[in-house]
C-alpha cells in the first residue's frame, strides 16, 4: 500500500504538469531541425537551456566538430547531457536517449509543420511523434521522480542527440565512446502501445557505373553505363525475390528487404551515358551477419559488371547499422514496463521487434540492455510519422510519461 501511495505521487505530478509538457513539445516542434540539411544547433541550445532551468545537475552541451559533421553530412549539431542523481550509495545508471533531428516536412500538410497546433486532442507538427515527444516524456518522467527521491538510488542520464536520421554516429555512439554517459540500462524512443526489444539492421550502398561517352549517332564508340546499370538492377531485383524465404524468429520482424531508392545518370538525350548511380537499402533481420550480407551484394554487383566491356564499378558504403536484440522479456527492464503498463492501461503490453533501425543499436552493441518505449500510437502510419500531418495524441504523451516514470521508479527503488 505504501508503494502504491508513492507511485501515486508520480502520477499526480505529471497530471498537474500537463500544460507544461504540451508547451515544451510545442516549443520543440516550432524549432526547425530538419536533417537534411542537419542544422540542429538552435534546438540543442534550447533544450540545454531548458534542462538548466529545471535544475538538473551536470547539464552539458557538447559541440560536434566540423570534420565529424562533414563525415555525416550535417551542418551543426551538439549533444545535450543532463544527470539526476538519487541517494549517496552507488546504484545503476539508466540513460534515456531521444533525438531532436527530423526528416524534412515535405508536402501535403493541412497544418503548419512547425506550428504545434492542437486539434481534437492531437498535437501536430514535424517531430511531434518521432521523436521530439520523447524528449518531453523522458524529461518530465525524471522530474516526477524528484517527488519520491528518498526511495531511490542510482543515476539517470538524459542524452538528447541530433543525428538519428544520419545513423547516430555523432550522437549516442559518440557519447558512449567518450564516456559522457555510462549506462547500465537504456531506453530509446518508441510508442505507447508496445515495447520494442529488437530491430533490423540496415546497409546503405552507393553503386556507380562508369562507362564512356559517345554521340548517339555513333553509340558503338561508347560504353553505355545505363545499359550496365539496367543489368545490375535486374540482378538485384532477382536477388530480392530470394530474400522472402528467410524468416526471422523475432516477433514483429519478418524477412529481409531490398529497395533501390535513388537513381541518376546521363548527360543528355543524344549522348551515350558515361555514368549511372544508384543507392540501395538492404534491411537485415537480427539473425543475419551484416558483413556477410555486404559480401553477398558486392558479389552480385561485380559478377554482373564483369560481362560488360569498358565499364568500371565503384561501390561506397554509406551506412552499416547493425540490428539489435532481442532483449529478453525476463530482464528487469522489460518487466518493469510490462507491469506498469498493465496497471495504468490494462491488459498486457505487447513486446516485439521492429523492421526499422534506430539509435538503440549503439547501446546494444556496447553490451547495454535497451528497449524502445515512448509517446505515440500503435504504428508509425497511425501517427503519420515521416509523413504529412504528423501528430501525437496528448493523452498518449501523458500516459507514456507516467509509465516511464513508474518504470524508472521500480528500477531505481531501494530494497531496504
Amino acid at each position: 500500500m505504501a508503494e502504491d501511495h508513492t507511485k501515486q505521487k508520480l502520477i499526480e505530478f505529471i497530471d498537474k504538469r500537463e500544460e507544461d509538457l504540451v508547451r515544451f513539445l510545442q516549443e520543440l516542434v516550432a524549432i526547425p531541425s530538419d536533417n537534411p540539411p542537419g542544422n540542429c544547433g538552435r534546438i540543442a541550445d534550447h533544450i540545454f537551456q531548458q534542462l538548466q532551468s529545471y535544475e538538473f545537475v551536470d547539464v552539458s552541451l557538447h559541440e560536434i566538430n566540423e570534420d565529424e559533421l562533414t563525415n555525416v553530412g550535417m551542418m551543426k549539431a551538439a549533444n545535450v547531457v543532463a544527470y539526476e542523481r538519487f541517494g549517496t550509495d552507488q546504484g545503476p545508471e539508466i540513460t534515456l536517449n531521444s533525438h531532436g533531428d527530423v526528416v524534412p516536412p515535405g508536402t501535403g500538410w493541412t497544418t503548419d509543420p512547425y506550428g504545434g497546433e492542437i486539434i481534437d486532442g492531437k498535437l501536430y507538427g514535424r517531430g511531434a511523434a518521432v521523436s521530439k515527444s520523447d524528449i518531453v516524456t523522458y524529461t518530465y518522467a525524471v522530474l516526477a521522480l524528484r517527488e519520491v527521491a528518498g526511495h531511490l538510488h542510482g543515476n539517470i542520464s538524459l542524452a538528447f542527440t541530433f543525428d538519428e536520421e544520419t545513423g547516430g554516429e555523432i550522437g549516442p555512439k559518440w557519447l558512449l565512446k567518450n564516456k559522457l554517459i555510462n549506462p547500465d540500462l537504456a531506453i530509446c524512443p518508441g510508442f505507447t502501445y508496445s515495447i520494442i526489444n529488437a530491430h533490423n539492421g540496415c546497409l546503405h550502398l552507393e553503386v556507380k557505373v562508369k562507362g564512356k561517352q559517345a554521340h548517339a549517332a555513333e553509340p558503338q564508340f561508347g560504353h553505355d553505363a545505363l545499359e550496365t546499370m539496367t543489368a545490375i538492377l535486374s540482378a538485384l531485383y532477382q536477388y530480392r525475390k530470394s530474400l522472402t524465404v528467410k524468416k526471422s524468429k523475432v516477433k514483429g520482424i519478418e524477412s529481409p528487404t531490398l529497395v533501390v531508392g535513388k537513381i541518376s545518370g546521363g548527360i543528355n538525350t543524344n549522348v551515350v551515358p558515361d555514368e549511372c548511380t544508384i543507392r540501395l537499402d538492404r534491411r537485415m533481420i537480427p539473425e543475419e551477419n551484416p558483413e556477410e550480407v555486404e559480401k553477398e551484394i558486392l558479389s552480385i554487383l561485380t559478377d554482373t559488371v564483369a560481362s560488360f566491356e569498358g565499364v568500371e564499378l565503384e561501390i561506397n558504403r554509406i551506412l552499416l547499422a547493425k540490428s539489435f536484440g532481442p532483449v529478453s522479456e525476463n530482464t528487469p527492464l522489460v518487466k518493469a514496463f510490462k507491469q506498469n503498463w498493465s496497471q495504468l492501461i490494462g491488459g498486457e503490453l505487447p513486446v516485439s521487434g521492429s523492421p526499422l533501425y534506430t539509435d538503440a543499436r549503439h547501446f546494444y552493441e556496447a553490451g547495454i540492455p535497451v528497449v524502445l518505449f515512448g509517446a505515440g500510437p500503435k504504428t508509425l502510419l497511425e501517427a503519420n510519422g515521416h509523413r504529412a500531418d504528423e501528430h501525437v495524441k496528448i493523452d498518449d504523451l501523458i500516459k507514456a510519461t507516467k509509465i516511464v516514470a513508474l518504470s524508472l521508479y521500480d528500477l531505481l527503488k531501494r530494497n531496504d
